[in-house]
């Protein structure tokens, strides 16, 4: 009797305990929030991909620049055997913590100022100017027009770190994509407009790779086309500057872009970080960058009367910082520093003695203006003076090097600058008998 009246009491507790343990995973279900509450940039919510379902619709920033993963460093191995290396051509340079830094004077091309300027780091963004570069010789050819009209893909569209916020699938003007990509770092614009000009991303980063070799950006190599970090991904402050240089003198009217300091598309608003282009008005750009791993970058370029300086600032601990630390170094440049034209594009300097050719006399000196950046008030204590190289053999062509010339200080006795002597005609090569003639002659002229 009894064991009859404890079976139903025992299948009513199962029952009660199946109750409890099944109302916390419902209570669990109904707290779940739905994917539609996620926060993305209000004209864009159906379409903006996973990566970026947090980012805030307001500004630049508030968004993270290149949005590296690691702070483990993908710039080569760089052998802590090699002593620094510090530049300073007058006194007064202010401390500046930076792991590497450059200030170098855009006419003369004389490096001013420099800490371990020749370190392989990695670019960050920066990595956008050579994009940027790129992207402007094809505008140059007309392969390419601001009115083209690029197809985004996913690839591009899936982009982290710093964003123009595009949408995918829709065709988008390719003006505004450079200028997403140039005033708002936009890692998805820059991609977009990667394919649209060359393909694929890795077809442009071989442009990319050919381009700085031109350029004799010889300590960089890129991976990609937008500074996200990759291995085998990297340069140093003497390679950008070289690119910087040749940005503002080939491209002047694209350049502009780069003072711009706000951009909107998609009713989002963001502000170039560049924080230099507000303090200072003479500044005119350059470039930011930012990964865990690479620190606060900073390319920036002034324009002072007729004196332009670039500074390179890579490895700093705030977007503050880079900024600080740059508007030293262009400071202590324009305080201290002055630069002269010496000699103008085709002068001739002295004449060379050519053997075995059609001539026995080639007119040598410079094929572009020269200019040297000389601490002030030291201009008049600068001599030039010549080497020039013996037993010079036909042929010659216009650019050959057929010495050097020499800037120096003469009160304090040192050498301020050194460039070849370069030949300003061709010469070629004489009959038979100039070619006796002269053997003989060279013989007893040596």
């Amino acid at each position: 009797m009894r064991t009859r009246m404890l079976k139903p009491l025992l299948l009513v507790l199962l029952l009660l305990g199946n109750v409890a343990f099944a109302a916390p995973e419902k209570k669990a279900e109904a707290k779940m929030p739905a994917p539609a509450a996620v926060t993305a940039p209000p004209a864009t919510a159906a379409a903006a991909p996973a990566p970026a379902a947090s980012a805030p619709a307001e500004t630049a920033a508030s968004t993270p620049e290149d949005g590296a993963p690691t702070g483990v460093s993908t710039a080569p191995y760089n052998d802590p055997a090699t002593p620094p290396e510090f530049i300073a051509l007058a006194p007064g340079l202010p401390e500046i913590e930076a792991k590497s830094y450059l200030l170098v004077d855009f006419q003369s091309g004389d490096e001013l100022a420099g800490g371990n300027p020749g370190m392989l780091v990695e670019p960050a963004s920066i990595t956008k100017l050579m994009t940027a570069y790129i992207i402007y010789q094809e505008l140059g050819k007309g392969t390419v027009k601001l009115t083209d009209e690029v197809l985004v893909s996913e690839k591009a569209w899936k982009m982290e770190g710093s964003r123009m916020f595009i949408e995918l699938g829709k065709k988008i003007e390719f003006e505004k994509l450079l200028k997403g990509m140039i005033i708002q770092s936009g890692n998805d614009a820059a991609m977009a407009l990667v394919e649209h000009v060359a393909g694929s991303e890795d077809a442009f980063v071989k442009r990319m790779n050919d381009t700085a070799a031109q350029l004799g950006m010889k300590n960089t190599h890129f991976m990609n086309a937008t500074g996200w970090p990759a291995q085998n991904h990297y340069t140093t402050a003497r390679d950008i500057v070289k690119l910087a240089k040749a940005l503002i003198n080939d491209f002047p009217e694209w350049y502009k872009l780069d003072s711009e300091k706000e951009f909107s598309y998609n009713n989002i608003k963001q502000q170039n970080r560049n924080k230099l282009l507000w303090r200072d008005p003479t500044v005119d750009g350059m470039k930011t960058g930012h990964t865990e791993s690479a620190g606060f970058c900073l390319v920036a370029s002034a324009k002072r009367d007729n004196m332009r300086l670039i500074s390179v600032v890579l490895g700093t601990k705030s977007e503050d910082a880079r900024a600080d630390v740059s508007q030293k170094l262009l400071e202590y440049g324009y305080r201290t520093f002055e630069t002269h034209k010496l000699y103008g594009a085709g002068s001739v300097l002295s004449s060379v003695r050519v053997w075995k050719g059609d001539k026995t006399e080639v007119p040598a000196g410079v094929t572009s203006d020269l200019f040297v950046s000389i601490p002030k008030g030291r201009y008049d204590q600068l001599k030039g003076g010549m080497q020039l190289d013996k037993g010079v053999d036909a042929p010659i062509k216009r650019g050959d090097a057929l010495g050097k010339i020499i800037i120096s200080d003469q009160e304090q006795g040192k050498v301020i600058k050194e460039i070849p002597l370069l030949a300003l005609d061709d010469v070629e090569e004489g009959g038979w008998w100039r070619n006796i003639v002269d053997s003989i002659q060279k013989v007893f002229e040596d």
